[in-house]
């Protein structure tokens, strides 16, 4: 693999996880989600996902599925998937035919990532599930249940049960991780693959280096693919920048505190608010975190890409205010076009 891959050589994507601002509501959020996209589409973007989370006061991307009809319907070209939707918490035949619809209404635009975790607490995973025994440890035998209801009929193997809409459709399956296991697993099967950098910095390398290393040839992929998210702030100025960030920071925070709400607004100091310990919890968890003027995060992304070698980078901003989020990915998108 090229060791002078240019930021303009891959592509660039958008996470969201439509963030609902302290004070504000999960109506305000869908409509910036929306906005966010569209402008994302003008800006060359190539894919826009959303996050399956429950039981979280600053996330409204709950019922992801609904959220990227909603994304889909509002715009023309740009990409439009899952990042993921947690499959533990669903019957498989259920995610088949809500992706087959999505990908009937919207053909060749609809992306299915898919997770193991819960993407919530147990009790609200149980809430979800039903089944406490469902602990994502059967996932691989779930995704082959998913797959094969996305299988064309052969009349000479009647399904008893099919996806109507789903079966016959292309909707390329990613997996995502944050450790090594879905990074096994999709190489074995040779899917594509989406690390969550953003949130655990430590594994990326060694979990890129296992795909790589282990992956099949599929009828989906030749040859390995490789997604990294990415937190990135960007400014018109780094000051600005670092003090955007601190309505991310905060959110963490409130993460390792086991109280999470809505996104905050930046403040001026977070020594006033964190321990020294959890600045060293949060500095490791969001290491790889992108955060500064166009200039700086420029570099960053380079150096970045140079470590990871990534086919794409899924850029995540949490942000407090909307303007400044538009413009944040506005500059990331500037920066990747460069020669």
């Amino acid at each position: 693999m090229s060791e002078n891959k240019k930021l303009s050589d891959i592509k660039y994507s958008v996470l969201d996880l439509s963030p609902i601002n302290e004070g504000s509501t999960a109506a305000v959020s869908l409509k910036n989600t929306l906005d966010l996209a569209q402008h994302a589409e003008k800006w060359g973007y190539t894919r826009y996902w959303l996050a399956e989370h429950h039981n979280m006061a600053g996330i409204a991307s709950s019922a992801t599925s609904v959220v990227i009809g909603h994304v889909a319907g509002g715009t023309s070209s740009i990409r439009v998937g899952s990042g993921g939707i947690m499959l533990p918490n669903h019957a498989p035949l259920v995610i088949a035919e809500q992706f087959g619809t999505l990908e009937s209404l919207y053909p060749g635009r609809i992306d299915l990532g898919l997770g193991r975790a819960p993407g919530t607490d147990q009790l609200t995973a149980h809430a979800l599930r039903r089944d406490r025994g469902n602990d994502g440890q059967d996932f691989p035998e779930q995704l082959e249940e998913l797959r094969e209801y996305f299988e064309a009929e052969s009349p000479a193997e009647r399904k008893r049960v099919r996806a109507i809409p789903g079966e016959g459709l292309n909707i390329p399956i990613w997996l995502l991780g944050s450790s090594g296991f879905s990074a096994r697993l999709s190489a074995q099967l040779g899917l594509p693959f989406a690390f969550a950098s953003h949130f655990s910095p430590d594994n990326t390398l060694p979990a890129l280096q296992l795909y790589r290393s282990h992956f099949t040839p599929s009828d989906e992929l030749s040859e390995p693919y490789a997604m990294v998210g990415v937190n990135v702030i960007a400014a018109d100025t780094q000051e600005e920048a670092e003090r955007l960030a601190t309505s991310m920071q905060q959110q963490f925070l409130n993460l390792i505190r086991n109280t999470p709400g809505a996104l905050k607004p930046p403040v001026d100091n977070m020594d006033e608010l964190w321990s020294e310990y959890e600045k060293a919890l949060l500095q490791q968890q969001l290491g790889s975190s992108i955060i500064g003027d166009a200039e700086t995060v420029q570099k960053k992304l380079q150096e970045f890409l140079d470590k990871t070698q990534a086919n794409e980078f899924m850029v995540n901003a949490q942000i407090y205010d909307h303007k400044a989020r538009l413009r944040s990915f506005e500059i990331v998108s500037e920066i990747m076009k460069k020669q």
